[in-house]
């Protein structure tokens, strides 16, 4: 019996460390089967943060001038994610940006093997490593240098912890979601379902947990070193995406799915939710409260992902904790017929063959998973896009002199490689359009090769020299070498940069 229980002990020990482990070494086969980071914000995320290690953690945001991240109203609404992303600054940026996107979301999965574990759901470490299973598109984004894999941790923990009815973990979680990624809402949410999963099937109020929480929020807003910048930002951030049809150039992340690509990169995560729900009917237990609010979650977060591909970070994992939860009771009742059936010296077979070919099935889609991922990285635009313009710039224009770009998403890199100048637009296009509707319509007018002769319009409500577009803007720039005063100074296979020179007087 000692010795049962010391090897129970080294087992439970030893199996988050394996599970790391193997979840580290799946997320550096996906990174690095591309020099390239696979988004664009990754870029600025990993820079901000080299500057908050040289500058201080709240520095002179300057970058920015003509959007609501201008100097006088710019708050980091990813605070902690920056900071935890200081310690791989040092060295080439590039790679410890990759390798973040390595450790956060490993870490994070980690987390959810404890849910799995301290809910005592048979085989916690096969439901954990189910996530890299779910689905190619919830592994992409989770490989994406950004804070939706810290709040995948987050928000994994805290439904432990609101099952485990740790009321001040949770304010304190809550707190830290706050200061880590403006998705802290969410967390809300989650208390609120828990709430109510418990008031339908418990016939209790269980409020404390949803006030501790409301707490934590609270607290993370007011104590917050961009206050009240924060709440400002948080309100017009969120607000245009309600409403998203009147933004213009919103990332395509924003937008849904069609059908056949959902199909084609998340089939698996569907396939588990739908198996859960079988499990529930196939059950002769009443449904738990831990199921309802992994039910409640998922539905939520389908919802979400039918309107917006950017949630799908959300939904396939929770689309497997409610699997898990549903099909708890039944593996349980055939590993208590397992054991009341085999005598104490004897195998039985047929337990043991299920259970080997499970494991070699969840095998096969685990590197069919990895290998579907993998081709998503290789999609990637080049790392060192806009490299030599950017750096052009740099050497040919005065310190903070402002660019006159044509797309708002080309910002993370021109700000990765070149942070002498500053940008028009960036990181999301309702920045731009918050602070000066009239000008934003203007741009995109311009941008779009819709006035002739632009350079009047660019230097007079611009006040910008110096001109960055890509090459698909084929409109625009036919525009600019109509215009007389504008020249152009600078053309690779990437970008072109434009001078407006008044007169033709360079």
């Amino acid at each position: 019996m000692e010795r049962n229980n010391k090897s129970r002990r080294l087992w439970n020990v030893l199996t988050p460390i394996i599970l790391l482990v193997i979840f580290v070494i799946s997320f550096a086969v996906i990174q690095f089967s591309t020099p390239n980071l696979p988004d664009n914000d990754g870029f600025y995320h990993i820079k901000f943060a080299e500057i908050m290690r040289d500058e201080g953690i709240v520095p002179v945001f300057r970058w920015l001038p003509k959007s609501i991240l201008n100097q006088n109203d710019f708050y980091d609404h990813h605070f902690l994610y920056h900071i935890a992303l200081i310690p791989f600054t040092f060295g080439d940026l590039r790679i410890g940006a990759k390798l973040s996107a390595i450790i956060f979301p490993a870490l994070s999965f980690t987390i959810f093997y404890f849910l799995f574990r301290r809910q005592k759901i048979p085989y916690p470490w096969l439901w954990a490593l189910g996530l890299l299973v779910v689905s190619e598109a919830f592994l992409f984004r989770m490989s994406i240098t950004r804070a939706q894999s810290a709040s995948l941790g987050f928000l994994g923990l805290g439904v432990l912890w609101l099952l485990e009815e740790k009321h001040w973990g949770l304010s304190i979680l809550a707190f830290l979601y706050v200061w880590t990624y403006n998705a802290f809402p969410l967390f809300l949410v989650a208390g609120f379902f828990y709430v109510l999963a418990c008031l339908i099937l418990d016939r209790r109020f269980q409020w404390k947990s949803l006030v501790f929480i409301v707490i934590g929020i609270f607290a993370g807003l007011i104590i917050n070193p961009y206050f009240p910048r924060n709440i400002i930002f948080t309100i017009r951030h969120i607000v245009p995406k309600l409403g998203r049809g009147a933004v213009s150039g919103l990332g395509n992340e924003w937008f849904p799915y069609y059908t056949s690509q959902l199909l084609e990169n998340s089939l698996p995560s569907l396939i588990i939710f739908i198996s859960g729900v079988f499990a529930m009917g196939m059950s002769s237990k009443k449904m738990d409260t831990r199921t309802l609010l992994a039910l409640f979650l998922t539905i939520l977060f389908a919802a979400m992902l039918f309107r917006s591909r950017r949630f799908i970070e959300y939904f396939p994992p929770f689309a497997l904790i409610f699997a898990a939860f549903a099909w708890a009771p039944l593996i349980e009742n055939i590993q208590l017929e397992h054991s009341q059936d085999s005598k104490r010296n004897r195998v039985n077979v047929r337990f043991w063959v299920t259970v080997t070919l499970s494991i070699a099935l969840a095998g096969i889609f685990v590197y069919s998973t990895l290998n579907g991922t993998r081709q998503l990285m290789r999609t990637s635009k080049p790392y060192n896009l806009y490299q030599n313009a950017a750096l052009w710039l740099k050497e040919n224009t005065q310190e903070g002199a402002l660019i006159f770009q044509s797309d708002w998403d080309d910002f993370p890199r021109l700000f990765f490689y070149n942070t002498h100048n500053t940008y028009l637009a960036g990181l999301d296009p309702t920045f731009f359009q918050q602070y000066d509707p009239d000008l934003f319509d203007l741009w995109v007018n311009l941008t779009r090769g819709r006035i002739d002769f632009p350079s009047d319009e660019i230097l007079e409500n611009f006040d910008a020299a110096y001109i960055f577009t890509d090459l698909n803007h084929e409109q625009f720039i036919q525009k600019a070498f109509e215009d007389p005063e504008i020249i152009e100074v600078f053309r690779d296979d990437q970008a072109v940069i434009f001078k407006i020179v008044e007169n033709n007087n360079q």
